[in-house]
Protein backbone atom coordinates (compact mmCIF):
# COMPACT_ATOMS: atom_id res chain seq x y z
CA UNK A 1 0.00 0.00 0.00
CA UNK A 2 2.77 2.43 0.84
CA UNK A 3 4.37 1.77 -2.52
CA UNK A 4 1.07 2.36 -4.34
CA UNK A 5 0.46 5.63 -2.47
CA UNK A 6 3.94 6.82 -3.35
CA UNK A 7 3.39 5.88 -6.97
CA UNK A 8 0.10 7.81 -7.08
CA UNK A 9 1.68 10.87 -5.48
CA UNK A 10 4.47 10.98 -8.06
CA UNK A 11 2.01 10.51 -10.88
CA UNK A 12 -0.13 13.39 -9.59
CA UNK A 13 2.89 15.72 -9.44
CA UNK A 14 3.84 14.81 -13.04
CA UNK A 15 0.30 15.47 -14.28
CA UNK A 16 0.21 18.86 -12.55
CA UNK A 17 3.57 19.81 -14.10
CA UNK A 18 2.41 18.68 -17.54
CA UNK A 19 -0.81 20.68 -17.18
CA UNK A 20 1.18 23.77 -16.22
CA UNK A 21 3.45 23.35 -19.24
CA UNK A 22 0.46 22.93 -21.56
CA UNK A 23 -1.18 26.02 -20.11
CA UNK A 24 2.07 27.93 -20.64
CA UNK A 25 2.22 26.78 -24.28
CA UNK A 26 -1.37 27.90 -24.85
CA UNK A 27 -0.61 31.32 -23.34
CA UNK A 28 2.32 31.64 -25.76
CA UNK A 29 0.21 30.63 -28.75
CA UNK A 30 -2.66 32.96 -28.00
CA UNK A 31 -0.81 35.94 -26.57
CA UNK A 32 2.08 36.07 -29.10
CA UNK A 33 1.57 35.40 -32.80
CA UNK A 34 4.33 34.59 -35.27
CA UNK A 35 4.34 36.59 -38.54
CA UNK A 36 6.30 35.50 -41.65
CA UNK A 37 7.97 38.13 -43.90
CA UNK A 38 9.35 36.96 -47.28
CA UNK A 39 11.32 39.28 -49.58
CA UNK A 40 12.45 38.20 -53.04
CA UNK A 41 13.52 39.87 -56.27
CA UNK A 42 16.52 41.80 -57.57
CA UNK A 43 18.32 44.94 -56.41
CA UNK A 44 19.74 46.40 -59.64
CA UNK A 45 20.92 49.58 -57.92
CA UNK A 46 24.38 50.42 -56.63
CA UNK A 47 23.10 50.98 -53.08
CA UNK A 48 22.77 48.36 -50.36
CA UNK A 49 19.17 48.25 -49.12
CA UNK A 50 18.40 48.08 -45.39
CA UNK A 51 15.24 46.32 -44.21
CA UNK A 52 13.52 47.36 -40.98
CA UNK A 53 10.49 46.18 -39.09
CA UNK A 54 9.53 49.02 -36.79
CA UNK A 55 12.84 49.92 -35.17
CA UNK A 56 14.35 46.45 -35.70
CA UNK A 57 16.91 46.13 -38.51
CA UNK A 58 16.95 42.79 -40.30
CA UNK A 59 20.30 40.96 -40.03
CA UNK A 60 20.48 40.45 -43.81
CA UNK A 61 20.46 43.45 -46.16
CA UNK A 62 19.71 43.46 -49.90
CA UNK A 63 23.06 43.76 -51.64
CA UNK A 64 23.51 45.90 -54.80
CA UNK A 65 23.29 44.28 -58.23
CA UNK A 66 22.17 41.02 -56.69
CA UNK A 67 19.10 38.85 -56.44
CA UNK A 68 17.65 38.17 -52.99
CA UNK A 69 15.31 35.67 -51.37
CA UNK A 70 14.99 36.06 -47.59
CA UNK A 71 12.39 34.96 -45.06
CA UNK A 72 12.23 36.34 -41.53
CA UNK A 73 9.78 35.95 -38.66
CA UNK A 74 8.35 38.46 -36.20
CA UNK A 75 6.36 37.72 -33.06
CA UNK A 76 3.44 40.08 -32.47
CA UNK A 77 2.83 40.70 -28.78
CA UNK A 78 -0.67 40.51 -27.33
CA UNK A 79 -1.01 44.33 -27.40
CA UNK A 80 0.32 44.74 -30.98
CA UNK A 81 -1.95 44.82 -34.02
CA UNK A 82 0.34 46.19 -36.74
CA UNK A 83 3.92 47.18 -37.48
CA UNK A 84 5.67 49.02 -40.31
CA UNK A 85 7.97 47.31 -42.81
CA UNK A 86 10.39 49.73 -44.49
CA UNK A 87 13.23 49.33 -47.01
CA UNK A 88 15.67 52.17 -47.64
CA UNK A 89 19.05 52.88 -49.24
CA UNK A 90 21.86 52.46 -46.73
CA UNK A 91 23.91 55.53 -47.67
CA UNK A 92 21.30 58.07 -48.72
CA UNK A 93 18.49 56.89 -46.48
CA UNK A 94 16.08 57.16 -49.41
CA UNK A 95 12.87 55.25 -48.69
CA UNK A 96 12.31 52.54 -51.29
CA UNK A 97 9.32 50.64 -49.91
CA UNK A 98 7.00 51.08 -46.93
CA UNK A 99 4.12 48.87 -45.84
CA UNK A 100 1.94 48.41 -42.76
CA UNK A 101 1.77 44.77 -41.68
CA UNK A 102 -1.36 43.67 -39.84
CA UNK A 103 -1.28 40.85 -37.32
CA UNK A 104 -4.32 39.10 -38.82
CA UNK A 105 -2.59 38.74 -42.22
CA UNK A 106 -0.15 36.21 -40.64
CA UNK A 107 2.28 36.50 -43.59
CA UNK A 108 3.51 38.92 -46.25
CA UNK A 109 5.40 38.31 -49.49
CA UNK A 110 7.10 41.14 -51.38
CA UNK A 111 8.59 40.29 -54.78
CA UNK A 112 10.08 43.38 -56.42
CA UNK A 113 12.75 44.86 -58.67
CA UNK A 114 14.65 47.98 -57.59
CA UNK A 115 16.27 49.66 -60.57
CA UNK A 116 17.26 53.24 -61.46
CA UNK A 117 15.75 54.51 -58.23
CA UNK A 118 12.38 52.95 -58.95
CA UNK A 119 10.58 49.92 -57.59
CA UNK A 120 8.41 47.69 -59.75
CA UNK A 121 6.94 44.18 -59.59
CA UNK A 122 9.37 41.36 -60.34
CA UNK A 123 7.61 38.77 -62.48
CA UNK A 124 8.07 35.09 -61.85
CA UNK A 125 9.61 33.13 -64.66
CA UNK A 126 7.31 30.50 -66.16
CA UNK A 127 8.40 26.91 -65.53
CA UNK A 128 10.79 25.20 -67.93
CA UNK A 129 8.93 22.97 -70.34
CA UNK A 130 10.37 20.30 -72.61
CA UNK A 131 10.72 21.45 -76.21
CA UNK A 132 10.04 25.13 -75.46
CA UNK A 133 11.83 28.45 -74.90
CA UNK A 134 10.23 31.02 -72.59
CA UNK A 135 11.51 34.60 -72.50
CA UNK A 136 10.75 37.66 -70.35
CA UNK A 137 12.26 41.04 -71.29
CA UNK A 138 12.71 44.50 -69.85
CA UNK A 139 14.30 46.92 -72.34
CA UNK A 140 16.09 50.08 -71.17
CA UNK A 141 16.82 52.46 -74.09
CA UNK A 142 19.15 54.60 -71.99
CA UNK A 143 21.27 55.85 -74.93
CA UNK A 144 18.68 56.61 -77.62
CA UNK A 145 16.09 57.60 -74.98
CA UNK A 146 13.42 55.94 -77.10
CA UNK A 147 10.07 56.35 -75.32
CA UNK A 148 7.50 54.54 -77.49
CA UNK A 149 6.33 50.92 -77.00
CA UNK A 150 8.14 48.19 -78.94
CA UNK A 151 7.54 44.64 -80.12
CA UNK A 152 10.05 41.89 -79.36
CA UNK A 153 10.11 39.82 -82.53
CA UNK A 154 11.77 36.42 -82.06
CA UNK A 155 12.85 34.32 -85.01
CA UNK A 156 15.41 32.74 -87.31
CA UNK A 157 17.77 34.58 -89.63
CA UNK A 158 18.90 32.64 -92.73
CA UNK A 159 22.22 34.03 -93.98
CA UNK A 160 21.36 32.90 -97.50
CA UNK A 161 19.28 34.61 -98.83
CA UNK A 162 19.34 37.06 -95.85
CA UNK A 163 15.80 36.32 -94.70
CA UNK A 164 14.30 36.74 -91.24
CA UNK A 165 11.50 34.35 -90.29
CA UNK A 166 9.31 35.40 -87.35
CA UNK A 167 8.45 32.66 -84.85
CA UNK A 168 6.92 34.56 -81.90
CA UNK A 169 6.28 38.13 -80.74
CA UNK A 170 5.60 40.14 -77.57
CA UNK A 171 3.56 43.19 -78.51
CA UNK A 172 3.39 46.78 -77.31
CA UNK A 173 5.95 46.58 -74.49
CA UNK A 174 6.80 49.87 -72.79
CA UNK A 175 10.44 50.75 -72.09
CA UNK A 176 11.52 50.05 -68.51
CA UNK A 177 8.65 47.60 -68.00
CA UNK A 178 8.44 43.83 -68.34
CA UNK A 179 6.43 42.52 -71.25
CA UNK A 180 4.44 39.30 -71.39
CA UNK A 181 6.31 36.01 -71.55
CA UNK A 182 7.21 34.85 -75.05
CA UNK A 183 6.91 31.10 -75.73
CA UNK A 184 8.30 29.35 -78.81
CA UNK A 185 9.51 25.86 -79.72
CA UNK A 186 13.19 25.01 -79.48
CA UNK A 187 14.96 24.70 -82.84
CA UNK A 188 18.33 23.84 -84.34
CA UNK A 189 20.76 26.50 -85.54
CA UNK A 190 22.94 23.99 -87.39
CA UNK A 191 23.46 24.62 -91.10
CA UNK A 192 20.35 23.59 -92.96
CA UNK A 193 18.60 23.83 -96.27
CA UNK A 194 16.49 26.86 -97.15
CA UNK A 195 14.82 26.94 -100.58
CA UNK A 196 17.23 24.28 -101.80
CA UNK A 197 20.38 26.05 -100.56
CA UNK A 198 22.45 25.14 -97.49
CA UNK A 199 22.75 28.13 -95.17
CA UNK A 200 23.76 29.22 -91.68
CA UNK A 201 20.85 29.89 -89.30
CA UNK A 202 20.94 32.35 -86.39
CA UNK A 203 18.59 32.86 -83.46
CA UNK A 204 17.83 36.60 -83.20
CA UNK A 205 15.44 38.83 -81.26
CA UNK A 206 14.54 42.03 -83.04
CA UNK A 207 13.17 45.13 -81.31
CA UNK A 208 10.66 46.81 -83.60
CA UNK A 209 8.35 49.76 -83.43
CA UNK A 210 5.06 48.50 -81.98
CA UNK A 211 2.81 46.85 -84.55
CA UNK A 212 5.48 46.86 -87.29
CA UNK A 213 8.56 45.03 -88.54
CA UNK A 214 10.56 48.29 -88.56
CA UNK A 215 13.53 48.34 -86.14
CA UNK A 216 12.96 50.89 -83.39
CA UNK A 217 16.30 52.49 -84.34
CA UNK A 218 14.77 53.76 -87.60
CA UNK A 219 14.89 57.55 -87.44
CA UNK A 220 17.59 57.62 -84.75
CA UNK A 221 21.35 58.07 -85.08
CA UNK A 222 21.80 54.29 -84.97
CA UNK A 223 21.35 51.45 -87.44
CA UNK A 224 20.17 47.88 -86.97
CA UNK A 225 22.46 45.00 -87.94
CA UNK A 226 20.59 41.78 -88.87
CA UNK A 227 22.94 39.59 -86.81
CA UNK A 228 24.70 41.64 -84.12
CA UNK A 229 21.73 43.83 -83.17
CA UNK A 230 19.77 41.36 -81.08
CA UNK A 231 18.28 41.28 -77.61
CA UNK A 232 19.89 38.69 -75.30
CA UNK A 233 18.65 35.15 -75.72
CA UNK A 234 19.48 31.58 -74.62
CA UNK A 235 20.60 28.67 -76.79
CA UNK A 236 17.86 27.93 -79.31
CA UNK A 237 18.06 24.14 -79.06
CA UNK A 238 17.77 23.68 -75.27
CA UNK A 239 14.51 24.14 -73.33
CA UNK A 240 14.76 27.03 -70.88
CA UNK A 241 12.96 29.86 -69.12
CA UNK A 242 14.90 33.14 -69.00
CA UNK A 243 14.38 36.65 -67.66
CA UNK A 244 16.48 39.47 -69.09
CA UNK A 245 16.96 43.15 -68.29
CA UNK A 246 19.10 44.82 -70.93
CA UNK A 247 20.12 48.28 -72.07
CA UNK A 248 21.67 49.88 -75.15
CA UNK A 249 25.43 49.72 -75.76
CA UNK A 250 26.03 50.84 -79.38
CA UNK A 251 29.34 50.28 -81.13
CA UNK A 252 29.83 53.23 -83.46
CA UNK A 253 26.50 53.70 -85.17
CA UNK A 254 25.55 50.00 -84.91
CA UNK A 255 23.09 49.31 -82.12
CA UNK A 256 24.23 46.67 -79.67
CA UNK A 257 22.98 45.72 -76.21
CA UNK A 258 24.30 45.08 -72.71
CA UNK A 259 22.66 42.52 -70.42
CA UNK A 260 22.13 43.84 -66.89
CA UNK A 261 20.31 40.79 -65.57
CA UNK A 262 20.28 37.25 -66.91
CA UNK A 263 18.17 35.04 -64.68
Amino acid sequence: MKLNKLHLTCLSIMLLALTACNKGDQDFLYKDELFSISLSGYNAGDEELIVKLGTITFPTSLMPNSSFNHTNAYTFGSAENQIKLSISEKTSGKLVLERELKKEDRTVKENFLYIDGRISPMPEKPPVEEGKLKLLYMFQPSVSNYTEPVDFVVGKYYSTPKVFEEVARAKNVKPYEFGPAITLPTFSTARQEYNGVMTAVSFVVRICKAGTNIPYTDGTAYTWNPLSSTAPKPAASNPSSKLYIFSEAPVGDIMRFFTRLDQ
